[in-house]
């Protein structure tokens, strides 16, 4: 008697335990924690969490069902992303995922969320392909891509302009220079790519490219610039050493982390174009961010710290609007949502699932006008989504 009454309430315990288990949405977040670009993902990492405790009111569950994060490690390695998020999607039955950091390895990824007819959130990886021709309907993208970041760029150049780049040699940076001429030729054709120089993203040395690039650039008339393509430690204070001024040559980088572009203070005057920097946007979820970061973190959100934070957000009202966790349900409700975010409103293109999202031009600030150690833009002028014409490259 009493041994059939302990199996059968073990029955009950463990079909409870069942139920309760069943009730936890699971989000895997597959992104390089070690490796080359561990400091964006600690960033995204940071801003992800930040983003699911904002969007549900630092209880952390949503529709009545507590949120789980799984993290997984990609060691910014595309055959180690690709078997992480099978292992996040086939052993750890989770619900959707979100990442990873490194272009390349997101490539490798989108194929597993089609396979196992499961949305990936791909957060912060730019290239184009990923919401172009390897798109699939199981991704979204709140990461701006390469021809937005170019789009904001070409926004700064008018007028007779003979440009170079320096991008690394990989689907970033050759993505990213392929959108930047397309961008220049609708902007202004008289700004034009001369000259385009690649090298591996290990590069720590840039006296050959640089050197071929001031060839490519110190005769050409009117203005002269190098564009520079890079994520990581940007080569903007390695080259300046080069002294490219003596061939009247300027640069244009774009932007970067914080600790990378506290360098460039020596440069004020020099201006690009950003996805984010904490001073720029002006709305209630900002100002949350950039305050309670700085409690936690001493310092002000960085680059990457608003895009995990898009992606939270993102991820709860397309859940919310669903009704649940259901993949085909989630698409349908996801497809031309907008969603609030750090930076202002965003929208999933309903095309290609891609994230429309204004982006801003700055100036690096004089040393006078810099009242801490991360005072380092001035806002040139926002430029909303609407202003950017953003190709719809997939096949659908």
């Amino acid at each position: 008697m009493n041994i059939r009454y302990s199996v059968i309430a073990g029955f009950a315990l463990a079909l409870c335990a069942g139920s309760a288990w069943a009730q936890e949405i699971k989000i895997a977040h597959v992104y390089g924690k070690t490796g080359p670009l561990e400091a964006y993902a600690k960033q995204s990492s940071i801003g992800f969490e930040m983003g699911l405790e904002y969007a549900t009111g630092g209880k952390m569950e949503v529709l009545g069902r507590k949120i789980v994060v799984i993290d997984k490690d990609t060691q910014n390695k595309p055959d180690v992303g690709k078997a992480q998020l099978a292992a996040a999607y086939g052993d750890d039955k989770v619900d959707i995922a979100v990442g990873p950091v490194n272009s390349g390895v997101a490539l490798a990824m989108l194929p597993v969320a089609q396979e196992y007819k499961k949305i990936l959130v791909v957060e912060p990886a730019v290239a184009d392909s990923i919401t172009g021709d390897k798109w699939n309907r199981y991704i979204f993208r709140t990461s701006r891509t390469s021809t937005q970041d170019a789009v904001a760029a070409a926004a700064t150049f008018k007028g007779e302009v003979s440009i170079a780049t320096l991008a690394q040699d990989y689907a970033f940076g050759r993505d990213g220079v392929k959108a930047f001429k397309e961008a220049l030729a609708k902007a202004d054709p008289q700004a034009k790519i001369v000259h385009e120089e690649y090298a591996p993203a290990a590069t720590t040395d840039f006296t050959a490219p640089a050197q071929r690039i001031f060839e490519a650039l110190k005769d050409k008339p009117g203005r002269k610039v190098l564009a520079i393509i890079w994520a990581g430690a940007n080569p903007m204070v390695k080259i300046m050493e080069m002294d490219p001024g003596r061939y009247g040559i300027e640069l244009a980088p774009g932007g970067n982390i914080l600790p990378v572009m506290k360098t460039w203070r020596n440069y004020a005057g020099v201006e690009g174009a950003i996805y984010y920097y904490y001073g720029f946007p002006k709305n209630k979820m900002n100002d949350w961010l950039v305050k309670e970061h700085e409690k936690r973190y001493g310092q002000p959100p960085d680059f990457f710290t608003a895009g995990g934070f898009a992606a939270a957000m993102a991820v709860i009202d397309g859940i919310k609007k669903a009704g649940g966790t259901n993949t085909e349900k989630l698409i349908a409700a996801m497809e031309g949502m907008s969603f609030e975010t750090p930076k202002g409103m965003m929208t999933f293109r309903k095309a290609d699932h891609q994230a429309m999202q204004d982006m801003y031009q700055f100036r690096i600030k004089k040393l006078k006008d810099q009242k801490n150690e991360w005072d380092l833009l001035q806002l040139v002028r926002e430029i909303p989504a609407s202003e950017m014409s953003i190709p719809i490259q997939n096949k659908r």
